[in-house]
């Protein structure tokens, strides 16, 4: 059994990292040796349980289905040992949380301080990127993702929605003019995102019907805190989540410009997080806190 404890807990590792070589670091042993082991899982089961090419490890269906149960099992493991010593009820542990750099930084942040306090047998491993990330790959045990949302194989709780808003600082105004129309975006320097999912077009109400006007400009940012610093900086105008810029539009720093013709379109904002049966109750906590303290609807 502790055997295949080993294996199982090798296994996880190895997707948890995407890669032998970052498994083993992590583990302490060598690539080779963690290879091995997930070789002898996976002739054991008799399946396949990864796809290893040279550029990338991906899971086959069996091993999507191994992952979630192994995780399951390993947690209710650490929950039974937990239990013979600690509270049940109290959550405690490492969390791994991951968000975009203006989620974290204006909504999970201020409430992070109060959280831990309550807290405090739980500790939090945050980290911030603008990248879309894959929780069967990345050591994360939740995801915060703003819009849509497209992988079925999670489980999501809803934050709430955040409307959308162009801004400007009034310096970049007051030098260029306030634009009273969409078609006047054609005079403004207008800042855009360097995603891969980003666009040139930002959409207005015109009339009965909502159209997307092309932008253009002299400035890419690959963080909405890059582009949001350059707005307040005075280079353009930008387009945001309002809970990304609510106090700079409540402390002057930004006005919205274009309201009249703001399509109300909004951007939902989930919690995803590997499916299991029972959730972790380290995992629960958090969601639950974020769901009831973080201030994202407007």
């Amino acid at each position: 059994m502790d055997n295949r404890l080993g294996e199982m807990e090798a296994f996880l590792q190895v997707v948890r990292c995407g890669s032998f070589a970052a498994a083993a670091k992590a583990l302490r042993q060598t690539p080779s040796a963690l290879s091995r082991s997930v070789a002898r899982l996976e002739a054991r089961l008799g399946v396949a349980l990864l796809r290893r090419t040279t550029r990338a490890l991906t899971l086959t269906p069996e091993g999507e289905t191994y992952r979630d149960r192994a995780a399951q099992l390993l947690e209710d493991l650490e929950a039974v040992e937990r239990g013979l010593t600690d509270d049940a009820s109290e959550p405690s542990g490492r969390i791994r949380v991951n968000a975009s750099v203006p989620f974290g930084t204006h909504v999970i942040l201020p409430v992070l301080p109060q959280f831990l306090a309550q807290h405090p047998r739980m500790s939090v491993d945050l980290a911030l990127t603008d990248e879309v990330i894959d929780l069967a790959v990345t050591p994360a045990d939740i995801a915060i993702r703003v819009g849509p949302l497209r992988d079925s194989r999670l489980r999501a709780r809803r934050l709430g929605a955040s409307g959308m808003v162009v801004v400007a600082s009034p310096a970049y105004l007051a030098a260029h003019g306030v634009p009273t129309h969409p078609d006047d975006l054609t005079q403004h320097n207008c800042l855009n995102f360097s995603f891969r999912r980003s666009i040139d077009t930002w959409p207005f109400r015109v009339g009965t019907g909502v159209s997307q006007r092309p932008i253009q400009g002299n400035f890419f940012g690959n963080s909405g805190e890059v582009v949001r610093l350059m707005a307040l900086g005075g280079a353009g105008l930008a387009r945001f989540g309002r809970f990304h810029v609510s106090a700079d539009l409540a402390a002057g720093r930004l006005v919205p410009v274009l309201e009249p013709f703001n399509p109300g379109d909004t951007e939902e904002i989930h919690a995803l997080y590997v499916g299991h049966a029972r959730l972790a109750l380290r995992i629960r906590a958090f969601v639950d806190y974020l769901a009831t303290h973080a201030t994202v609807e407007g």
